[in-house]
């Protein structure tokens, strides 16, 4: 089984059985080790995740692929936590997703996870969403009320559409959210799109269709994240996806998939291997990423003066001089080089008459 180990003290261990395959393991509050249980061995590529702040509490989400699965944790601040599982060589991303969190749960069925923070009672019906569209996040939420669980409720469990919280004194209060959203996880766990569309427009729920609009986008399926994203008001990204069906080969698609996720290093690493240079600079220029855009140019030599051209277009723009010596290198390097062929070009025609 899954089992999470978390040092509460510096010698107390709780131990908690949650599922099949990976441990976790918790050590002097910042440090979080994951291991495969079956074999012992260190998940990913065996780094642990490392935290600014003590640990308080972890869980680990119970549907997935190993590379998909998601931990979620809350600190010292009460700060709420979501990272990856799997983790190979570059920094994971870890993003707070919540704040004040006293308590937390995962479902049991799919992967929405359930808290108290603050005053409010909060269920993230897609956690995932913040590593597709950060700005879907609100919309994914159900919140509700929590004073009616006076001070220090724990959640108990969190079954199918039921989740169980206990009351400091001791008594059980069950509170029911929406069945939809886990049908359209199972919906779309095995590729059902048409289904998942029929779901939304049946249920009517701007939280469903943008649940609907992340998980089409993490899985690739820009035509349901297209009508997804249009049934939100998301006009401009609606635009965006449109636009996607125009590009040349499937390697830019995929990179502009990514870049709509804000995985910008993935995106220019996938058309660099995929010898789309000249694309990976447009992507860095159209970022502003000015450095990184000579960088390619140069390194791959090519480009190099549309970079500069770009650059020296945005500078006039803002009424501005170049100050970045590595640019003003360059520049004067091109302009010599430009002058030099006029040189050649006219002593050519020179020639000819």
């Amino acid at each position: 089984s899954i089992q999470l180990f978390t040092h509460i003290h510096f010698l107390q261990k709780q131990w908690y059985s949650i599922h099949s395959f990976i441990s976790i393991h918790s050590l002097f509050h910042i440090v979080i080790y994951l291991f495969e249980t079956l074999s012992g061995k260190p998940l990913g590529d065996g780094k642990p995740l490392n935290h600014k702040t003590e640990i308080l509490e972890i869980a680990l989400d119970q549907k997935g692929l190993t590379n998909e699965r998601k931990i979620a944790f809350v600190d010292k601040n009460r700060d709420l936590y979501i990272t990856s599982v799997k983790r190979f060589g570059k920094e994971q991303r870890v993003i707070k997703i919540g704040t004040m969190v006293h308590t937390l749960a995962w479902n049991d069925m799919c992967n929405i996870l359930c808290g108290l923070q603050d005053t409010r009672f909060t269920v993230w019906y897609y956690p995932n969403v913040v590593y597709v569209d950060k700005e879907l996040l609100p919309k994914t939420l159900y919140e509700k009320d929590a004073s009616e669980f006076s001070k220090n409720p724990q959640i108990v469990s969190f079954v199918g559409s039921q989740i169980t919280i206990r009351r400091a004194d001791g008594s059980l209060i069950h509170v029911n959210i929406s069945p939809y959203p886990a049908i359209l996880h199972e919906y779309v766990s095995t590729s059902k799109w048409e289904d998942s569309i029929r779901l939304c427009r049946f249920v009517k729920d701007q939280t469903l269709w943008a649940c609907l609009a992340a998980m089409a986008v993490a899985s690739q399926d820009m035509d349901t994240a297209e009508i997804a994203y249009a049934s939100i008001g998301e006009i401009d990204k609606v635009q965006y996806i449109s636009s996607m069906k125009d590009l040349p080969s499937k390697e830019s698609k995929l990179a502009h998939i990514l870049l709509f996720s804000g995985n910008i290093q993935d995106a220019e690493m996938l058309l660099l291997q995929a010898g789309l240079i000249y694309q990976a600079i447009q992507v860095n220029i159209n970022l502003f990423n000015w450095e990184r855009a000579l960088e390619l140019a140069v390194k791959h030599k090519t480009h190099v003066d549309t970079v500069l051209a770009y650059r020296q277009k945005f500078l006039d723009d803002f009424g501005k001089k170049e100050t970045n010596q590595r640019f003003l290198q360059y520049a004067e390097g091109a302009s010599i080089l430009q002058n030099l062929n006029f040189t050649i070009y006219y002593l050519l025609l020179f020639r000819t008459f």
